[in-house]
């Protein structure tokens, strides 16, 4: 792979941050490779119509060949550019949720080039919510594409410096935009089969989205066989390098197996971390610890998560414990990322 120059872009709310933008923008459209902030994780941005820049997006993440793209826009006149015709449902959605941590399956129009979809004649869309994100995708003018700008499989960056971390001479720039506010990806729904069908929960939860279209939709399973719709579907994904044990059941339980856990491989020489909530008792000279927040407070669990896992990475442990918590509202999200990145599942009595 051919090492580029990477520049480490800071936009201040400044004169010179805004010409930092414009220059981050004209790069994108002129087919370099940037990654840049979202509500949601960083994204490694791409012109949807270069085609040497999508084929880039592959080989500088190491991504299957057959996991599609989101394209980010920024707003919904722009998605119209790019989709069909937005069914009522997508519609009553974008009001509610755009910008913001949704994204759309909708049918694509022809002029999208079939790499950014894998061959489907569905493309996946959203508009995020960042400010600098919003404005880097306006003076850009063009659709992006953006999938998380870290290597494929790993935990996906929610700060700048776990982009350069991962990406630093592959890509053209990194544009720095602070910590993400929610820390997953983005909820993905599937408008093109009745019912909706979530291909991906995300900040929005199924919840909100039932609520919204006063239906219920239908929860997509792993289809190992299948070309998937969407990203995160398929694959296994957000995985630290050391093996990662989720503990799942009713809290003394769970408490109980970590501990038991925890002590079988300390003992066998091993350095562990433990990721879990503020109420779990469980603290070891000998072990790293990262409290995520509370139970009580899933928003909170899930920014933190995956900073927390890469800060398990960066400080040598060889074996993860991890806390489960309920799969209900924001939770759903947390423990579908969990589950992929995890070894084994261990449930509590």
């Amino acid at each position: 792979m051919k090492q580029v120059n990477t520049r480490y872009i800071t936009c201040a709310g400044d004169a010179a941050g805004r010409e930092a933008l414009k220059e981050a923008a004209g790069l994108l459209r002129s087919g370099a490779l940037v990654a840049f902030p979202t509500e949601t994780v960083y994204g490694l941005g791409a012109n949807i119509f270069k085609e040497e820049a999508l084929e880039r997006i592959f080989e500088v993440k190491g991504r299957p060949q057959d996991n599609p793209l989101i394209v980010h826009l920024p707003d919904i006149q722009a998605v119209k550019e790019v989709a069909g015709d937005l069914p009522r449902e997508a519609q009553l959605l974008a009001e509610r949720f755009w910008p913001g941590p949704l994204t759309l399956v909708l049918k694509k129009k022809e002029k999208v080039p079939a790499r950014v979809s894998c061959g489907l004649p569905t493309v996946a869309v959203r508009v995020p919510s960042h400010p600098m994100a919003r404005e880097l995708l306006v003076e850009a003018g063009v659709p992006v594409a953006a999938p998380s700008a870290n290597i494929s499989g790993s935990p996906s960056p929610t700060r700048a410096e776990h982009v350069w971390k991962d990406l630093s001479g592959k890509i053209e720039a990194v544009v720095d935009g602070g910590s993400c506010e929610i820390g997953l990806e983005s909820t993905v729904l599937d408008l093109t089969r009745s019912p909706p069908v979530l291909l991906r929960p995300g900040g929005i939860t199924v919840e909100q989205v039932e609520e919204c279209l006063g239906i219920k939709v239908v929860i997509s399973g792993s289809e190992k066989n299948k070309a998937p719709a969407s990203p995160g579907v398929k694959y296994r994904h957000y995985s630290p390098e050391a093996p990662l044990y989720l503990f799942v059941g009713p809290g003394g339980t769970v408490e109980e197996k970590m501990r038991e856990h925890l002590h079988y491989w300390l003992n066998k020489g091993y350095q562990a971390g433990i990721i879990c909530s503020e109420e779990n008792p469980l603290q070891y000279a000998e072990a790293v610890v990262e409290k995520l927040g509370s139970r009580r407070d899933h928003k909170q669990m899930a920014a933190t998560l995956y900073n927390s896992l890469r800060n398990m990475e960066a400080r040598g442990v060889e074996i993860i414990l991890v806390e489960g918590i309920p799969e209900e509202g924001l939770g759903l999200a947390l423990m579908n990322r969990l589950k992929k990145a995890s070894k084994e599942i261990i449930r509590g009595k």
